[in-house]
């Protein structure tokens, strides 16, 4: 068994990061995931840098485990042939902006009357209504709009900052992933497809509002400007480095004094419980920090283990794949990528005892999977030769020619 969406067709005619990387999760998982771009073009992350083999590493590693064809939307031929590969499909996934595909005659209704049972999810910025549907969106504009810059900041007084990393973009994908799970299992229960739309602005708001909206939980509360958890994160330099220390509870609080040997904490007022110590965070952070400056991070790690305090050296990125506890896990897998070489990555985070998720293939190469995909949905040999001939399809490195030649012998 290659994973438990075995048997599941995607149909992906997404782009960017977060749809991709939503039907790469499922193809880690087992399902054969048709990834649909432009010919002579492609997905616009092939294009981006930090390259080997004429493959970016981004779409190395957001697209593994997929077939790539491709397709001309604007012409009436290349809609028709999406329509006949989304016949053998059990999930189509598209993240155009609202009405895109509907122009093109690929929205849910098109695909619903050929593939009545489909499971189709669209992936937007900000949905299907309201002032700001229309607008462009990359990963910053949600931070700014969802109020995670905000938060970044430690305050509402303070300079807005955005996460350094692509977080809206990444979570709509797990999100987007799961959603694709949940009615694909509803249509196992029930036979139903349906439509899913999921916007990024809410899947951020969703994951932001648990821990970060305690204020505005209550909608008749008066809400002044919020104030800083804390001024100072909880990152302290030590003699030759840089750690984290962070105690919740009572029985935290005292180890921490024990391995800083500053027992007259515990008589302090200040950090008497927890909601004292919230409410003398900065005091408590900045004493801490003068005495983490006293030895190496490798020194206080051994001593705020053996008091049972949660803590960490904070890792630069070419040191996580080296970390013992990295290693342990498995997390991170090498492969040989056909043109790209020998490329290292992380495996599908879930781990399943009965159906594991498998590396099966790399990123695939522009519209390498034309003809092999074309003739699995019934098109006979002429017909890719002459959708080729009109540029309906295209045959990028002379694959789709090369294959069909194949399949004949």
């Amino acid at each position: 068994m290659s994973g438990p969406f075995e048997g599941v067709r995607v149909v992906d005619i997404t782009t960017m990061l977060s749809g991709p990387w939503a039907t790469t999760i499922l193809g880690d998982q087992g399902a054969d995931v048709i990834k649909v771009e432009v010919p002579g073009k492609g997905d616009h992350v092939r294009s981006l840098g930090n390259r080997r083999g004429g493959m970016s590493s981004m779409f190395l590693n957001i697209n593994r485990n997929k077939r790539s064809i491709t397709i001309d939307l604007k012409k009436p031929e290349g809609r028709d042939l999406l329509l006949e590969i989304a016949k053998t499909a059990d999930v189509f996934i598209q993240n155009f902006r609202p009405g895109v595909v509907e122009r093109l005659g690929v929205g849910f209704e098109d695909v619903k009357t050929v593939k009545p049972d489909i499971v189709y999810l669209s992936l937007s910025g900000f949905g299907e209504k309201g002032p700001w549907v229309h607008k462009p969106v990359y990963d910053p504009v949600i931070q700014a709009i969802s109020g995670l810059t905000t938060i970044q900041a430690g305050s509402d007084e303070e300079r807005p900052r955005l996460v350094r990393t692509v977080l809206p973009d990444k979570f709509s994908a797990m999100a987007a992933a799961q959603a694709m799970g949940a009615a694909l299992f509803r249509r196992e229960r029930t036979g139903e497809g349906q439509h899913v739309r999921l916007s990024m602005l809410d899947a951020i708001l969703s994951f932001l509002w648990a821990s970060d909206f305690g204020a505005q939980t209550y909608p008749q509360a008066e809400v002044s400007n919020q104030a800083a958890a804390s001024f100072i994160d909880l990152i302290y330099r030590t003699k030759d480095g840089f750690m984290t220390v962070a105690v919740m509870s009572d029985r935290e609080w005292r180890g921490l004094c024990e391995a800083l040997d500053r027992k007259e904490w515990l008589e302090d007022e200040r950090f008497a419980s927890p909601a004292a110590r919230d409410a003398h965070v900065n005091e408590r952070l900045e004493m801490t920090q003068e005495v983490l400056r006293e030895r190496t991070t490798d020194e206080w790690m051994d001593i705020l283990e053996k008091c049972g305090v949660p803590c960490s050296p904070a890792l630069s990125r070419r040191d996580v794949a080296d970390h013992p506890q990295v290693v342990a896990s498995e997390i991170l897998f090498e492969s040989d990528h056909p043109t790209a070489g020998r490329i290292r990555q992380t495996r599908n985070a879930a781990r399943f005892e009965g159906s594991p998720a498998t590396n099966r293939s790399g990123a695939p190469q522009l519209g390498e999977h034309c003809a092999d995909i074309l003739l699995e949905v019934g098109l006979a040999e002429d017909r890719i030769r002459e959708l080729h001939a009109q540029g309906v399809i295209g045959g990028e490195q002379d694959i789709t020619l090369n294959a069909v030649s194949v399949a004949a012998e």
